[in-house]
Formats: C-alpha cells, sequence, structure tokens
C-alpha cells in the first residue's frame, strides 16, 4: 500500500520515522498547502497527517483512500462525517504524551510563578549589575507549595498533572463539567473551582461546550487572581478577554503551548502580553519530547500495520 506523509516536518529531524510494516510505498513532504493536497495522494490509500486539514472535497476526489492516520490525538482538522460517507477509516493516537505534556505544564507553571524569563534577561542585559545587590526581586516569587491548582479535563495527562502537583505540596480541585453537579466526592463545581484556585490548568478537549470556556464571564469568577496554563487548545480561551483580565489584574498571569490560530497571528492580542513577567509562551511544543515522538510513531506504526494486515485478509477473503 502506498501512504503518504503530508507534514512530515510537524516532527523533529532526529526522530526516525520509518515506514509502517505492510506500507510498500512510502512518500513524505515535509509540508502540504491545502491546493497540493488532492495531487499528491492521488494513489494513496492511506494518508499521514497532523494538522494539515483534510475536508470532505479532498476525501471525496481520492478514490483510492482507504485510511487517514492521524499523527495526533485531536482529530478537528478531518471531516469525520465525509470518512463516514466514503468508507474511510480514521484513526488518532492517544497515551504518547503522559510524560511529555505534564512536564511541559509544569515548566510553564513554574517559569510563570517564578518570573523565569523576566529574571534570566535582567542577568542577560545587565539590569542586575547595574542594580548592584547581590541579588535582584523587583517581582515577587510564588512558591507551588500550600497554593491550589484548579484541573479543567481530568483525563490521562490531567490525573498525572495532579500526581505532580501534590508532590509540589499544592491541593487539587477537580472541575466538574460547567453547569453539572459533581459526580462524585472527587469533582468540584465548575465555578468553585475557578473560585478557589491559584493556578487553573486546562487539559479538556475543544468542542462546543468548551469554545473560549475562559472568558469573560469565567474570568471574573476568579477570585484568587490565578495564573492560567494551557497546554489543551488556543480556542478553549477568549484572547481578547484574558489579555484584558490581566491588564486589568483580574488574573496573574497566562503560561500558554497553544492558540487560537498557530502558529500565532501578528494580531493575536497575546503578543501585547509578551514582555508581561508572568506571561510565557511555548509553540505548541508540549507533546513533543523526544521520546513523546518516538512513543507515537511505535503506537501508529503499530495501528497502520494492523490496518493493512485486516485490509488484505478481508481482500483474500472477498476474492
Amino acid at each position: 500500500m502506498q501512504a503518504v506523509f503530508l507534514d512530515k516536518g510537524t516532527f523533529s529531524d532526529n526522530v526516525d520515522l520509518p515506514a509502517p510494516a505492510g506500507v510498500t510505498d512510502y512518500i513524505t513532504y515535509d509540508d502540504t498547502p491545502q491546493e497540493l493536497i488532492i495531487e499528491r495522494c492521488q494513489d494513496a490509500d492511506i494518508i499521514f497527517a497532523n494538522k494539515v486539514q483534510i475536508n470532505a472535497d479532498v476525501i471525496a476526489n481520492l478514490s483510492k483512500l482507504k485510511l487517514i492516520q492521524l499523527t495526533a490525538t485531536g482529530m478537528n482538522n478531518v471531516d469525520q462525517n465525509a470518512c463516514a460517507k466514503h468508507n474511510v477509516a480514521l484513526y488518532n493516537v492517544a497515551g504518547y504524551a503522559v510524560k511529555s505534556v505534564p512536564e511541559h505544564t509544569f515548566m510553564l507553571m513554574l517559569t510563570a510563578m517564578r518570573a523565569g524569563i523576566h529574571y534570566h534577561e535582567k542577568v542577560a542585559d545587565g539590569t542586575w549589575q547595574d542594580d548592584g545587590n547581590f541579588c535582584l526581586l523587583d517581582i515577587p516569587l510564588i512558591d507551588l507549595e500550600e497554593k491550589t491548582l484548579g484541573i479543567i479535563g481530568v483525563g490521562t495527562i490531567g490525573k498525572r498533572v495532579t500526581d505532580i502537583a501534590r508532590a509540589f505540596g499544592m491541593t487539587v480541585l477537580w472541575a466538574e463539567h460547567q453547569g453539572r453537579t459533581p459526580r462524585n466526592e472527587d469533582y468540584t463545581a465548575f465555578d468553585e473551582v475557578l473560585a478557589q484556585s491559584d493556578v487553573l490548568s486546562l487539559h479538556c478537549p475543544l468542542n462546543e461546550q468548551t469554545k473560549h470556556l475562559i472568558n469573560k464571564d469565567t474570568l471574573a469568577k476568579m477570585a484568587k487572581q490565578p495564573l492560567i496554563v494551557n497546554v489543551a487548545r488556543g480556542g478553549i480561551v477568549d484572547s481578547q478577554a484574558l489579555t484584558d483580565a490581566i491588564n486589568n489584574e483580574q488574573i496573574i498571569g497566562y503560561a500558554t503551548d497553544v492558540f487560537e490560530q498557530e502558529p500565532i497571528v501578528k494580531d493575536d492580542p497575546l503578543l501585547t502580553l509578551a514582555k508581561h513577567p508572568r506571561v510565557i509562551f511555548s509553540p505548541h511544543n508540549a507533546w513533543g519530547s523526544k521520546s513523546a515522538q518516538e512513543t507515537l510513531w511505535q503506537i501508529l506504526s503499530k495501528q497502520v500495520s494492523e490496518f493493512i494486515d485486516k485490509h488484505e485478509k478481508t481482500t483474500t477473503n472477498n476474492t
């Protein structure tokens, strides 16, 4: 079977991504513009894609296509109804970043709470030397111990973040879905989590219910002026409302790996906060430790090989 990888460039150069067993013709592109997807995949049985948008028109025009294998967990970039209509299987990959994302979460959290970038720059630009004191403490350093961490999205990653937070001596609250009664004693009402959290960490999927979940109204309920950490999806946060909240000191900062448009657009209001001592950005790479990328490819390769094997057996039995 022929497999075409449309955006191999989303992986690190030093990570080996061999063709899964059963793939006899393996074509890779670092990136693929929307207008070239159909041309490049005319003979493809399988498409590998990370963030390329695969819409209904693309799927309808690829008669040989049998499988779209995403190199990510989220599937918002593929028209799932079109896949069902044209009998194209759609697979994602889950569970590969259970170390990488939680560790990145705490990198963002600690850097913001202790103003890490701010102090790095004060050493590098000569401010500390000019000050003359043995230490510089113009921005308060905030400890995690005894703080309350609210988690929105309690899956595998949210639970691992919980474990790490407790090791730091934090109290952890799991937020129930907005507007619902807590399902059991492990969960806390959504609005109560907003009110009690010193840090709020987002780990939920982006869907109709979570689009702009963090908005002007929910930000107003955050009584303790928390730091917000986002390693979920950019669209969960209303960027303008969050920017206003920081400028109005409703919250102390924002540490995010994700943005509403990626790469971030030049007029994103969040960029106006780039010099804020408790704002830190990373370019959607929380998932991407070398180990996580290798694990992802192992999971993907097994899935694809099993799909090919099953397809070939079905074809043989039908002839």
